[in-house]
């Protein structure tokens, strides 16, 4: 049922700031992959950053997304639905903070947060599976991590190093803990993501602990695993049920050596999970979730 005479207006809030710095945002790419799959499924979408999660322009809009991160946001007063969506630091979720929100989705298929905390409908991150895809075009070689400290010596690029592993580290930050020469730059262009995945021996992740022991999994396994990319990663809950072969969990350097020396008795030589990945944690599936949540909201 058509409940609009025109296209319905979408506004994706993310926790990036808005302008260039919002950019080196993770957040804000997904969003931006996101609003493209919305805008294939037949409405209109635009990336808000945190700024404008309560601005005067959301009075516009039939739709308002709120991608979950560090900060909360307080719906506004306005005809709109709002819909919210955790997609990373589940623990800072406060009590009541579902309850404002018409429809509650968070990208885990194992948290069961406390009853004050509300109900969520499962919705694992995922791909642009028209970016990332598997490609044989240039020999792999090498480790790659992309991701800023966080502010602390991340512990899969910390393990790397100590395991002697030839790395390249992009990302904000890194002067603290590396040395100029074992950092490739500050920036990686989204752009350049998906080639740089497909072409390294293996790709390097972590999770913070809290996303990793509630199951939230990292939006870097989906887009490294649907380009192809052998992926080396911590333990995170359901990760296996999700990436099946293509991504390998380690305990310390010595594991993380054993499986950079011998990738081939670590990862099937013909895995299917790339293109399984591609197909079934596409944005665009996701995109179709949530418009028919939103349009069940506006028909009650």
């Amino acid at each position: 049922m058509k409940l609009f005479n025109r296209k319905p207006q979408w506004s994706i809030v993310t926790s990036a700031p808005k302008g260039e710095a919002g950019k080196q945002w993770g957040d804000y790419w997904f969003a931006t992959d996101l609003s493209q799959a919305l805008i294939a499924e037949g409405v209109d979408a635009k990336v808000v950053s945190r700024a404008g999660a309560n601005s005067e322009k959301r009075n516009a809009d039939d739709v308002v997304l709120v991608l979950r991160g560090l900060r909360r946001v307080v719906p506004s007063n306005t005809s709109a639905t709002w819909m919210l969506w955790v997609i990373s630091h589940p623990e800072l979720v406060e009590p009541g903070e579902a309850a404002q929100y018409s429809r509650t989705f968070a990208a885990s298929n194992n948290w069961s947060p406390d009853p004050e905390i509300g109900e969520f409908t499962p919705l694992l991150q995922a791909t642009n599976a028209n970016r990332f895809m598997p490609t044989t075009s240039m020999q792999k070689s090498g480790a790659l991590f992309v991701g800023s400290t966080r502010g602390e010596f991340r512990p899969v690029v910390r393990d790397a190093l100590a395991a002697g592993i030839p790395l390249q580290v992009f990302g904000v930050g890194w002067e603290e803990f590396l040395a100029p020469d074992q950092i490739a730059g500050e920036f990686l262009p989204n752009s350049e993501l998906p080639n740089a995945y497909a072409n390294s021996a293996i790709v390097l992740n972590d999770h913070h602990r809290e996303m990793a022991e509630l199951g939230f999994l990292s939006n870097r396994l989906f887009d490294a695993v649907a380009a192809g990319a052998r992926v080396v990663s911590d333990p995170a809950l359901g990760i296996s049920d999700v990436f099946g072969s293509s991504v390998v969990t380690y305990q310390g350097p010595e594991e993380l050596a054993k499986i950079y020396q011998n990738p081939d008795a670590f990862f099937p030589a013909d895995s299917v999970d790339a293109q399984r990945i591609r197909i079934d944690h596409d944005f665009r599936s996701r995109a179709r979730v949530l418009i028919t949540a939103a349009e069940s909201v506006r028909h009650d």
